[in-house]
């Protein structure tokens, strides 16, 4: 209807402060990537044992970070209160950027809990003006940017803000994923449904709704294009690889890994 397709059209201007206000709701809903790190955890990682992942299931290997004590680290669209308190208790020098300010609280009161620095600081991950060039030397970007509409401009600012020499490792769902007939996914059929490129900005209010709850984020189906080939065009070689799955817990897991992580440099 005309009136659907101008609520639509009102969604899509708005779709990071939509992404905001849901996020903030999943805090409030205890989901599994916005519960805080434990004590114990922290006091691990101030010992040097400590685990990170950036897709669901398998731990990033350790030599994919770089000297944590004094390294200046962006954890990027990465709030909750999991990631960047693990790195700061490690020896990092952290910024956790994130949309949403109840996530970054989550950091906040971890720091605060256990007596660590770190900064937060809320926005859009495709616009980091807030940072001058060469202000990080790693940057931790777990699976989060099917949240922003276009991440080609993720890739040219987290460049940017990188020193030469720096990396970033970053985690992503395959486009797959996103495609299938989300009726029959949930009967473990995986049927094609979609169609590139695609976003739950392309499906029906109701049908939204339905399929993935009318509070849940919009998200957005990226292309390996601008996936890898968007870093490798903003001047990034990719050093590291591996794919991932849910963990065993999903029916997808049975035929394929939905997930990459990849570590890229900056030349």
């Amino acid at each position: 209807s005309h009136r659907e397709s101008d609520g639509r059209a009102g969604l899509l201007l708005n779709v990071f402060e939509f992404n905001q206000r849901a996020w903030d709701q999943l805090v409030a809903s205890g989901n599994r990537w916005t519960v805080p790190v434990s004590r114990e955890g922290i006091a691990k990682a101030r010992e040097g044992d400590w685990r990170l992942v950036l897709t669901p299931s398998l731990s990033v290997p350790h030599s994919w970070f770089p000297v944590l004590k004094g390294c200046r680290v962006l954890c990027l669209g990465s709030g909750g209160g999991q990631q960047g308190p693990i790195l700061a208790a490690a020896g990092a020098d952290i910024t956790v950027f994130d949309a949403s300010d109840k996530q970054l609280a989550q950091d906040r009161l971890v720091a605060e809990r256990e007596g660590l620095s770190l900064a937060t600081v809320q926005g859009d991950m495709a616009d980091l003006s807030y940072f001058e060039d060469e202000t990080f030397d790693f940057i931790f970007h777990p699976c989060s940017n099917c949240f922003a509409e276009s991440i080609r401009p993720v890739w040219k600012e987290t460049y940017r803000v990188l020193r030469p020499g720096g990396s970033i490792v970053s985690g992503f769902v395959k486009p797959i994923l996103g495609l299938f007939d989300p009726e029959l996914d949930k009967q473990g059929v995986f049927q094609l449904k979609f169609q590139m490129p695609h976003s739950d900005l392309k499906v029906s209010e109701a049908d939204r709704a339905e399929w993935l709850g009318a509070d849940a984020p919009i998200e957005f189906v990226h292309s390996l294009d601008d996936q890898l080939g968007g870093q490798l065009d903003a001047g990034f070689l990719i050093a590291g690889f591996y794919e991932d799955n849910w963990g065993g817990d999903e029916p997808i897991d049975r035929f394929i890994k939905s997930f990459i992580a990849v570590r890229s440099i900056k030349r």
